[in-house]
């Protein structure tokens, strides 16, 4: 017994001093024992001055076997009294002796709120974070970058008003173009969207993009979600733009709309002979929980436009009156199972039917690919219906008849898009077999260049963008 128990006494003795030797307690003081950083410069993006950033965070770390103790951490620079910090768990502005243990490490989480600067351009403020360790000073710099925006609160637009691109437009509540008024978008207008907040139609909306200054209706967050992905990826950050049965004579050109909920509804009123129309040249709507564009007995014509990713299928028609020439319909949509198909077709026939009486569904869908992850179309068979589809590219497998014209079938049109990389770009790679596969004779007349003023030419590439042979390293 007495054995066994000395035995037991040395084996416990042993692992005490085994376990306690893996760390090191004592400090070191040697110069040469500093601090490494996981940047350099902290990069924390545009952010709307008056408000306040996400919060931002490095790692600080020891390499050294022994601990060290950080005799002061402070903030330093013009722009010091804007940021805020964290250290391993404490706020403050200034610290003093923290310390990490051999081969550790601590968090250091920052923020900031940026005064107004008065101006309608970006500026740039700068800060550092400073660590005094063993007699040695090291930095870390802190980047923001303040704009001032213009703030919108439950506007109602009942005269004709022009919101110009001086500083970007910031929108709480709504903004609701009244009947018989108009809403023009400058060239080069940004209006962005807190949550919730919407852009209802009852006038008409008129939107002036250009190739180097388009229009923008996104959400207000700025920077990324996590990591490199950018909250320009995120949908459900706003409601979207509806457009009601008294709306007439809308028109998008070179215009992003993204990050919605609902994305663009536009809808008529058959019983009283009112039917919305809208006209897309060169534009983007993207990134939507539900669809991109809903339509309801009102009438589309979309030239040289991108309708990409959104939960519940993209682009819904039902009844009115619609030309797609030269389209990009693409959903690889990261949020959610792809609900719905490409493009969903409705009251085509008897049997979809919405006892509104109003005229059916007609589409005339002309040198566009229909491509992604889910189904193309709601419908293989459309015969007897006044839906054509010509020089189009396809997902599924099939064959041309009275409605389906000149069209390839099952075949990959070779985006640039890799979806686990978070780049959708619905360009396309050389051996693309949408290339040249187009017909001049269907072009409407804005079809001539492409979002990138790319001109299409005689045998024009199917989908918006034109192809461009690629660089060979």
């Amino acid at each position: 017994m007495n054995r066994l128990l000395i035995i037991l006494l040395i084996t416990a003795s042993a692992f005490g001093l085994f376990s306690t030797s893996c760390i090191e307690d004592s400090f070191t003081t040697s110069p040469s024992d500093v601090l490494t950083f996981s940047v350099d410069t902290l990069k924390m993006g545009t952010v709307f001055t008056d408000e306040m950033t996400t919060t931002h965070r490095f790692t600080v770390s020891n390499r050294a076997s022994k601990s060290l103790s950080i005799a002061g951490i402070s903030l330093s620079g013009p722009g010091a009294q804007y940021f805020r910090l964290n250290v391993d768990g404490f706020s403050g502005r200034d610290f003093r002796d923290v310390e990490i243990r051999g081969k550790d490490s601590i968090f250091v989480f920052v923020e900031a709120t940026l005064p107004p600067n008065q101006s309608d351009l970006p500026v740039d403020i700068e800060a550092k974070i400073d660590f005094m360790t063993n007699g040695v000073g090291q930095s870390v710099v802190l980047t923001a970058t303040g704009q001032d925006v213009e703030r919108i609160r439950d506007l109602t637009v009942t005269s004709d008003m022009t919101l110009d691109a001086a500083r970007p437009y910031q929108v709480f509540d709504s903004i609701v173009v009244a009947e018989g008024a108009t809403l023009t978008l400058a060239t080069g207008t940004r209006l962005l969207f807190h949550d919730k907040a919407r852009l209802i139609v009852e006038g008409s909306l008129v939107s002036l993009g250009t190739l180097e200054q388009p229009v923008t209706l996104a959400g207000d967050r700025t920077g990324n979600v996590v990591g490199q992905i950018s909250f320009d990826l995120m949908s459900r950050q706003w409601h979207g733009v509806i457009f009601r049965p008294t709306s007439k004579s809308n028109r998008l050109t070179h215009t992003l709309i993204h990050n919605t909920d609902e994305g663009v509804v536009i809808s008529g009123d058959p019983e009283n002979g009112l039917r919305p129309d809208l006209t897309i040249i060169n534009s983007r709507l993207r990134n939507s929980g539900g669809l991109v564009l809903d339509v309801i007995h009102s009438d589309i014509r979309a030239v040289g436009s991108e309708f990409a990713e959104a939960g519940a299928g993209l682009v819904s028609l039902r009844g009115g009156s619609h030309v797609f020439n030269h389209c990009t319909f693409a959903n690889y949509y990261l949020f959610s199972y792809i609900m719905g198909p490409a493009i969903a077709f409705s009251h085509i026939n008897d049997k979809t039917d919405d006892d509104s009486g109003a005229p059916r569904t007609e589409a005339e869908i002309t040198n566009s690919i229909i491509y992604g992850l889910g189904s193309d179309l709601s419908h293989g068979d459309l015969t007897n219906t006044r839906i054509y589809l010509r020089n189009c590219l396809l997902k599924s497998a099939g064959s041309d008849d009275d409605n389906f014209i000149n069209c390839v079938w099952d075949a990959d049109p070779l985006y640039y898009t890799v979806r686990n990389e978070y780049i959708f770009d619905y360009r396309l790679h050389d051996e693309s077999p949408a290339i040249g596969c187009g017909d001049a004779s269907l072009n409407q007349p804005e079809a001539d260049s492409d979002a990138y003023g790319l001109q299409r030419g005689p045998a024009p590439d199917l989908g918006a963008y034109v192809y461009t042979p690629e660089e060979k390293e």
